[in-house]
């Protein structure tokens, strides 16, 4: 890993285990923890290949294998994987730092249908690595290939900022709402989820 991510520079060593023992609990308690997938789900044909990129304790991917999908998650931190790996079999999940992601070196040729950052993924990877982050990931989608992402508008990464980036990555921006939930965009909201496309006749990596 060329630049420590933000996940690890800026939070505590016992962070990563506060983060699963968390997401285990709201899980224990039936917390509906499948926002993000739900809507995923809406933008791909039944039995899609997807990737999970920035996919923590898994909870987004585990929900999309559950429907059906073909699934393969990504993070950097491996305590977070080991998670997923023990909570969600079935999903294949590997670590790797999305700003220096190449599945096909470690045995995922295959391109993706569509691809998830959640979980403000954007706001914890390495200061400047934003545009290679964009770029690998798309570099992974077949033509045509979606890419849902999501991030606090207050977390240091500018919407302006995204949007040249997401075109310079070779994607097009095709719709902006305030939740994963669908509520309609406006300027003052606090969360911005972006769906974009790789346009047919972009080859993929």
């Amino acid at each position: 890993m060329a630049n420590p991510t933000r996940w690890a520079t800026d939070t505590g060593p016992e962070h990563s285990q506060w983060y699963i023992d968390r997401f285990r609990k709201l899980a224990a308690e039936g917390t509906d923890l499948a926002g993000e997938a739900r809507l995923v789900d809406t933008l791909v044909a039944p039995g899609s290949r997807i990737l999970d990129a920035g996919s923590g304790t898994g909870r987004v991917g585990a929900a999309l294998a559950e429907r059906g999908h073909t699934v393969v998650g990504v993070d950097a931190d491996p305590a977070l994987v080991d998670a997923a790996r023990a909570d969600h079999p079935g999903p294949t999940w590997l670590v790797a730092d999305l700003a220096e992601l190449d599945l096909p070196a470690l045995g995922e040729a295959e391109p993706f249908d569509a691809a998830v950052l959640a979980g403000n993924v954007l706001a914890f990877v390495a200061v400047g690595t934003e545009p290679e982050v964009l770029r690998r990931v798309a570099g992974h989608l077949r033509p045509d290939g979606v890419l849902a992402v999501g991030f606090g508008t207050e977390r240091g990464y500018p919407l302006t900022a995204f949007d040249a980036d997401a075109v310079a990555a070779g994607l097009r921006v095709e719709h902006r709402f305030a939740t994963w939930d669908l509520r309609p965009w406006r300027d003052d909201a606090d969360f911005a989820v972006t769906i974009l496309r790789r346009p047919t006749g972009v080859a993929s990596r």
